[in-house]
C-alpha cells in the first residue's frame, strides 16, 4: 500500500473512530459494518454523512450500502480523487 493509501486510511480510521466513539484501536485495517455494536444501521448512517463531509465524497442509496467496510471505503474515497 503506497504512503497515500496509508494516510487515507489513517484519515478513515480517525473519522469512524470519532463517529461511533470507539478508541481508534478498534478500528483495524479489516472493520467492517457489524464488527461492534456502534456500527449498527444508524451508526453506518453516522459514518457516511461524517464521510461525505470530511473528504467530499458523493453517498447515494447505491453506495450506503457497498460502504461497509473500511477497505471498500478507503478505495471508494481513493478513486473519486477526493483524498
Amino acid at each position: 500500500m503506497d504512503t497515500s493509501k496509508i494516510e487515507l486510511l489513517d484519515k478513515v480510521r480517525k473519522v469512524i473512530a470519532e463517529v461511533l466513539n470507539v478508541s481508534l484501536e478498534e478500528i483495524v485495517p479489516g472493520f467492517s459494518f457489524g464488527d461492534i455494536p456502534q456500527w449498527d444501521s444508524m451508526g453506518h448512517m453516522e459514518v457516511m454523512l461524517a464521510l461525505e463531509e470530511g473528504f467530499g465524497v458523493a453517498v447515494n442509496a447505491d453506495t450506503i450500502g457497498e460502504l461497509v467496510s473500511l477497505p471498500i471505503i478507503v478505495e471508494h474515497i481513493s478513486k473519486s480523487g477526493h483524498v
